[in-house]
């Protein structure tokens, strides 16, 4: 038994986990920033679509969930009691889509370069071409239309401008880019075949290539898409996931607690950020544990040290990469997560960005030249152990001052949104500032645990040392 992932885009090159965690758009609960509570509620009933999987399968995929849509879009609701350790559906290989579905005349003309997500758009556009004629009709029809996905790929550049602050901005831009490098690979596959592909621009591989990312599933049988289990909307929290049973040759879901008939049943889809959720599925989440930010720290150019530290840095495999933007300056990208106490070990500031600002704060050769002799004497790695006291607190202010010009310019940006409205679904206008507003406001309280620990510390540092700090 594996458990299987919903993967990540593959611009990234997350690692494909044998976990099970599916990758969807579709407009769920958490799609649209709202609370679990408001999601319960069948709608409209979807009574055709379970039976038609199950007679093609061959047997039983669920006794205890139905096909609803919620206001949310399309869900998956426990129709009885369901009690946790119950294992909730099951559906076999035989009924899944994975790039081997492809038509062997086309799959033939594919190159090796090109991605299993897209060889798995590349089917899907096939079947949405045959419409009715499809043999998985009653589930490409199911599945989220042009327009309906909440991507920020999608997102016009006046609604991208809203995230300008977080790195999901420059992250949109290279997966747009990612995708239109895909589509000039199987472009000309497209235009071989007309017949299947007629009329195929890039907005419609995009929007192929966006729905299948989101909704596949990484599992010991490869990259899939798999009915009915991809109606399962996500909530971070749950400890339900989708497990893949190579033996048996299915997957299946256990209940990860207990629910009433009539309640949403959720999986988690992995421990995602909201920048990962909005742009590898289309929605946030209103408070995400999962919340992380990164930050840049760099090293001039005019510093008369430049070449000495950068030396040093990338001596120990310590990175540095030219500032994206081409200013003059060199350093690093790192990434924070939220520091749950002020007073504790800081944990979730990463320990290679504190050693790269105390590196960073070094004013002679000489204090550089002692950091590589103790990270010689010990197990290698460059200051990280703490300075002295009065160098270790201008190391940390060096750092506390670039997030505290951070907390500033999120502030700012969440302030220019205006009032959002916390059941925003009424318009997509109104929905994409939600998600924006949400994802700034995260990365913003895990800048502002990372400050409260940081002036904590230094703080104490300058107490028990006597040391004057500036106000």
């Amino acid at each position: 038994m594996w458990f299987a992932t919903r993967i990540s885009n593959a611009y990234f090159h997350r690692p494909l986990f044998l976990l099970s965690s599916p990758v969807s758009f579709k407009p769920t609960a958490n799609a649209v920033s709202l609370s679990k509570k408001d999601s319960l509620g069948l709608v409209e009933d979807c009574g055709e679509f379970l039976p038609w999987l199950q007679q093609k399968a061959g047997l039983e995929i669920s006794s205890v969930l139905s096909v609803g849509v919620s206001i949310y879009g399309r869900s998956l609701f426990a129709s009885k009691f369901i009690e946790a350790g119950d294992c909730i559906l099951k559906v076999p290989y035989s009924v899944q889509i994975s790039p081997d579905n492809i038509l062997p005349k086309i799959g033939s003309f594919l190159g090796d370069d090109v991605s299993n997500i897209a060889r798995l758009a590349v089917v899907f556009l096939a079947e949405q071409k045959m419409r009715q004629d499809s043999e998985w009709a009653p589930y490409i029809s199911s599945l989220p239309q042009i327009g309906e996905l909440h991507s920020t790929i999608f997102w016009s550049k006046a609604e991208l401008e809203m995230v300008q602050k977080s790195p999901l901005y420059q992250d949109t831009i290279n997966h747009r880019a990612y995708i239109e490098k895909e589509f000039l690979k199987v472009r000309p596959v497209l235009e071989r075949f007309p017949h299947n592909f007629e009329d195929m621009t890039v907005e419609d591989f995009m929007h192929a290539y966006a729905l299948v990312g989101s909704r596949a599933w990484g599992t010991s049988k490869g990259l899939s898409l798999i009915p009915f289990a991809d109606f399962l909307n996500h909530d971070g929290v749950s400890e339900a996931v989708l497990l893949s049973d190579e033996d048996r040759e299915i997957s299946e879901v256990i209940a990860d607690r207990d629910y009433a008939a009539g309640e949403e049943v959720f999986i988690r889809y992995g421990k995602f950020s909201n920048a990962t959720l909005l742009l590898d599925f289309g929605f946030t989440l209103p408070y995400n544990i999962y919340d992380q930010v990164q930050i840049w720290m760099g090293i001039s150019q005019h510093d008369p040290l430049c070449k000495l530290k950068l030396e040093l840095l990338q001596k120990h495999c310590m990175p540095t990469i030219t500032y994206a933007n081409g200013f003059n300056s060199f350093g690093n990208s790192f990434t924070i997560k939220e520091v749950r106490s002020s007073r504790g070990k800081g944990r979730g500031i990463p320990q290679s960005l504190r050693a790269f600002v105390r590196v960073l704060s070094a004013t002679s050769p000489q204090e550089l030249k002692d950091m590589a002799n103790e990270a010689a004497q010990t197990d290698g790695r460059l200051a990280r152990r703490p300075l002295n006291s009065s160098r270790e607190i201008e190391a940390h202010d060096m750092l506390l001052s670039q997030i505290a010009q951070m907390i500033q310019e999120y502030d700012a940006s969440i302030k220019s949104l205006g009032y959002v409205n916390s059941h925003a679904t009424c318009s997509q206008v109104a929905l994409r500032r939600r998600m924006a507003k949400d994802l700034l406001a995260g990365e913003l309280r895990i800048l502002q645990s990372a400050s409260s620990w940081l002036k904590n510390y230094c703080a104490t540092l300058s107490i028990a040392n006597n040391y004057p700090r500036q106000p």
